[in-house]
């Protein structure tokens, strides 16, 4: 078995106990996001339970490594839990880090009380973060000192303003004044077939398990569903008026959502 990597994480503690059952909320990040994009949410969730959220390998403030694929990046966040003594938690994952929740579902259902996965279904997709990836690497080769240079170098490849300022969450001034990114750009290129692949494991999650997907996205299209529910089974799908950042462009919608499911689930 590959080594795991210690990754970093941020952890709010709960500061009302009554109606819960100590269970904490783990959240996982997606494609070139971190910790750092679910802070508005966890601040929230944390005035009811214990929430930790996670850079998995090669972003974020996480640890870089060659290997990235859902069984190591699933054992990654299973060594977490160790070192932080949680035997049950309610695993939240967006986009790549629902694929790594469904595969620690898979392979771990017992570190489960419930699983919630956001706009992305077991499947293998196709490629289409080429032009993400040129404007990274436009940022790598330019070595901007301001923000504005660097978005300007990102203008030439993504169109897109939101997701420019998506992906400069990953910007970090270095101590000469440049621009540097903090994801490992090398490692999650070469491992990109990986990424877009199935979550590993064999067979279904059976347990508490809610899908939220966007109605302006086509990752889980209903064209999707059959495989979605023959891994999840006990899915309950919820479609909010969104694109794939569905908790980024309706937080508010986003939260109830899980509040709701998380609220009835079985103790």
């Amino acid at each position: 078995m590959s080594d795991s990597v210690e990754l970093y994480y941020q952890v709010g503690d709960g500061q009302d106990s009554d109606g819960q059952d100590g269970v904490p909320l783990v959240v996982l990040h997606g494609l070139f996001g971190s910790a750092d994009n679910w802070r508005s949410h966890a601040k929230q969730w944390q005035r009811k339970r214990r929430v930790i959220t996670v850079d998995l390998r090669n972003h974020g403030r996480s640890p870089h490594a060659d290997e990235m694929n859902y069984s190591v990046m699933a054992q990654d966040v299973i060594a977490l839990l160790d070192k932080l003594e949680i035997e049950r938690c309610d695993l939240l994952g967006h986009s790549m880090g629902g694929k790594v929740a469904i595969t620690l579902a898979r392979i771990a259902a017992e570190r489960l009380s419930s699983l919630i996965v956001a706009d992305i279904a077991p499947v293998a997709y196709g490629h289409d973060h080429d032009d993400v990836f040129a404007a990274l690497r436009r940022v790598v080769e330019g070595e901007p000192t301001s923000r504005k240079e660097a978005d300007a170098l990102m203008a030439e490849a993504v169109e897109t303003p939101a997701v420019r300022m998506f992906l400069a969450t990953n910007l970090v001034r270095d101590d000469d004044g440049v621009m540097r990114l903090r994801v490992g750009l090398d490692e999650i290129e070469a491992a990109y077939d990986n990424i877009i692949a199935e979550p590993a494991g064999e067979g279904a999650y059976d347990g508490p398990t809610l899908v939220l997907r966007g109605a302006n996205s086509g990752y889980v299209s209903d064209e999707l569903l059959p495989p979605l529910k023959k891994v999840l089974p006990e899915a309950e799908i919820e479609t909010l008026d969104a694109g794939h950042w569905l908790h980024a462009e309706v937080p508010a919608a986003f939260q109830q959502a899980v509040n709701d499911f998380l609220a009835r689930r079985p103790l």
